[in-house]
């Protein structure tokens, strides 16, 4: 079962890119979210997707939105990922791939890769667009252009 338009996100919780416990609960209700999830840290695609995200960075959070980066890697591999780049957004670290399924979000190429979904949600947790594209490009305009929307 996936998340889609409508549906209200789970709650969940897991460790940051510091390693410290996060819980999704502490933005809900506060500002609209951008939660992006995507295949790895340091490969091609996703070094692209997030440092679109770095360089609009400043528009989001002029809109009042947050952005959160979810992948199966390590906090310590999301620090590094995060410096090297500086990335100023959360990343979080999804052992065993608990949040994706909590969402739904499909693996690619016959299941080899988990799958790059964004997913835009409101102040009070509500999803107002799934965008599922493995053109890692096309993720940041979307999520910028769902977010001015709801203005």
């Amino acid at each position: 079962m996936s998340i889609k338009v409508g549906d209200r996100i789970p709650e969940f919780q897991t460790t940051d890119a510091n390693g410290a416990v996060f819980s999704i609960n502490t933005l809900l209700g506060k500002k609209p979210l951008v939660l992006y999830f995507y295949p790895k840290d340091d490969t091609p695609g996703c070094t692209k997707e997030a440092c679109a995200f770095r360089d609009s960075y400043e528009d989001f959070s002029d809109l009042g939105a947050e952005i959160i980066g979810i992948s199966g890697d390590s906090s310590t591999s999301h620090q590094k990922f995060a410096s090297r780049y500086k990335l100023p957004f959360i990343l979080l670290a999804d052992k065993g791939n608990v949040i994706r399924k909590q969402f739904g979000v499909p693996t690619n190429l016959l299941g080899l890769l988990p799958g790059r979904v964004t997913y835009i949600v409101d102040r009070a947790g509500i999803v107002r667009l799934v965008f599922n594209s493995r053109n890692a490009s096309q993720h940041m305009p979307k999520a910028l252009e769902a977010i001015r929307s709801m203005k």
